[in-house]
């Protein structure tokens, strides 16, 4: 399966949780900065935190809260 959005409409939320998790974890300029400087690890650390807190926010919306 490619990697598409499900939502397209979904993308600049997603882009702009993307940053804000870059800057709370010490990534400054996160947006323009070349990804390939990064180390795994860093990026990483974006996408897994990414995940977890869609996750959360999906349980709590299940949960009605």
């Amino acid at each position: 399966m490619a990697n598409r959005k499900v939502v397209p409409e979904a993308r600049q939320a997603l882009n702009q949780m993307k940053h804000e998790i870059a800057n709370e974890l010490g990534l400054a300029n996160y947006q323009t900065t070349d990804k390939g400087n990064l180390t795994a690890r860093q990026n990483g650390y974006v996408g897994g935190y990414m995940t977890k807190r869609l996750v959360e926010m999906a349980e709590r919306q299940m949960s009605g809260q």
